[in-house]
């Protein structure tokens, strides 16, 4: 769970690198929280039309996660060295999406890239979360 605080609080942050622990705990609480969403809709009647099972809140949370999701696939991109521009490649059909997949899925690249430091050089960063920086 702070690994998901973590990239919410980093909301509109495109620049650094992220660790795949912190792309894919923020990818798994993501889909928890929508699935939860997705039913609450159901279950207080706030969907759009009886066909579609998302609704309002589901809604909400997609365009309130939006942002940040957009910012750390772009971060764990960069910790491959890679662009946030290979977001793109995902519109190649078929192929571009297990690329992708696979970019998401390889170790960052060691020590520093283009992008900044290695994340996983600072072992503290999680415990790090919400203080103040002097």
């Amino acid at each position: 769970m702070k690994w998901y605080l973590k990239v919410l609080k980093q909301y509109a942050d495109f620049s650094g690198r992220a660790r795949r622990t912190e792309y894919w705990m923020y990818l798994l609480f993501n889909l928890i929280f929508a699935v939860i969403a997705a039913v609450l809709d159901n279950i207080l009647g706030l969907k759009f039309t009886p066909e579609i099972p998302y609704g309002y809140l589901y809604l909400l949370y997609a365009l309130v996660t939006f942002l940040p999701g957009l910012a750390v696939s772009v971060r764990r991109l960069h910790d491959v060295d890679k662009s946030g521009w290979f977001l793109f490649i995902s519109l190649i059909p078929i192929i571009g999406g297990i690329w992708l997949l696979v970019l998401y899925a390889t170790e960052g690249t060691q020590g520093r890239n283009k992008y900044g430091d290695d994340p996983k050089g600072n072992y503290n960063e999680i415990n790090e979360i919400g203080q103040k920086q002097f």
